[in-house]
């Protein structure tokens, strides 16, 4: 466990005036204020407020430096999570190790910010809690959430990885990680459109395969979703429309798990992270299924 995470900010009275915002460009279609807000509730911290700030990476670095002492912290979603990483005083293990930070939060006593990345806690958290725990991992997509998928996957244990894209530059910075952190990785393309070559390497990855990790847009791995429906637990983190074609292709007896409930248990940590409190899970979740109108089990650990 890093460092980081054995200190949380300090909260005095629930009437104490304190702010956290969520920062990204765009912000409007944010789902954190929801959860945030809903937490402080919960929590009676009636003086606490949480809103959403239009902020691209530029001027992500000047606002953060100003924010006063009422200040808690911030959730940093796209295109800011580098630049979190950067104006950050002190980084955890995990940010070091992706250069990527979507918390930004004040310890006790200390000065500046704090940086974490709870979107590895949203993937662990969504995964253990379903009992999933994977061997043999497949991998699909290179980006950001794919490079937060390997970290979580190397600490739930993974010994072994797949890592399918289009684009082999930011394949290759996912095998790079993933072979730092111990996991054995092959790397293989993925195709715009299906092929018999393409589906029948589908099929023998899933045949090797106990988990399926789609990071990659809607629509981006329907053609695979035949070949891949046999492997025994997705987690796509797509949640709108829902079911994608993975999520769809699956048997009776598959575990699903979406990007909501990895949004979910990202947020249970950084509420606890900004506030020092327990996060109240279960208020979050009834307030994130109000605001989705799904009916998506998203579990909860015990």
């Amino acid at each position: 466990m890093e460092s980081t995470e054995l200190m949380t900010s300090t909260t005095s009275t629930t009437s104490t005036t304190r702010r956290a915002a969520v920062l990204g460009s765009p912000i409007s279609h944010s789902l954190s204020p929801v959860l945030h807000r809903a937490a402080y509730a919960a929590l009676g911290l009636t003086g606490w407020t949480y809103e959403p700030i239009d902020c691209d990476a530029g001027r992500l670095p000047e606002l953060v430096r100003g924010a006063g002492p009422e200040w808690a912290g911030f959730s940093v979603t796209m295109p800011g999570k580098s630049a979190a990483a950067g104006v950050a005083t002190r980084r955890s293990t995990r940010v070091e190790l992706l250069g990527v930070a979507n918390t930004l939060y004040r310890e006790d006593g200390l000065p500046g910010w704090t940086a974490e990345n709870t979107d590895v806690d949203g993937i662990v958290g969504a995964l253990t809690v379903v009992g999933c725990a994977p061997r043999h991992a497949i991998l699909l997509g290179g980006g950001g959430t794919a490079l937060a998928a390997v970290a979580a996957l190397a600490e739930l244990g993974v010994a072994e990885l797949t890592v399918a894209g289009r684009r082999s530059e930011s394949t290759a910075t996912a095998v790079v990680l993933a072979e730092h952190l111990g996991i054995r990785t092959r790397r293989v393309p993925i195709l715009p459109d299906a092929t018999a070559p393409e589906l029948e390497l589908t099929a023998r990855w899933a045949a090797e395969a106990d988990l399926v990790i789609s990071t990659v847009p809607a629509g981006g791995a329907d053609h695979l979703a035949a070949g891949l429906a046999r492997v025994p637990a997705l987690l796509d983190a797509v949640y709108h429309p829902w079911p994608t074609a993975l999520a769809a292709a699956g048997g009776q007896g598959r575990t699903t798990v979406t990007g909501l409930d990895m949004l979910l248990h990202q947020a249970l940590r950084q509420v606890q992270l900004m506030t020092g409190h327990e996060a109240p899970a279960v208020e979050m979740r009834r307030a994130l299924l109000a605001a989705t109108g799904t009916d998506l089990p998203l579990p909860l650990l015990n």
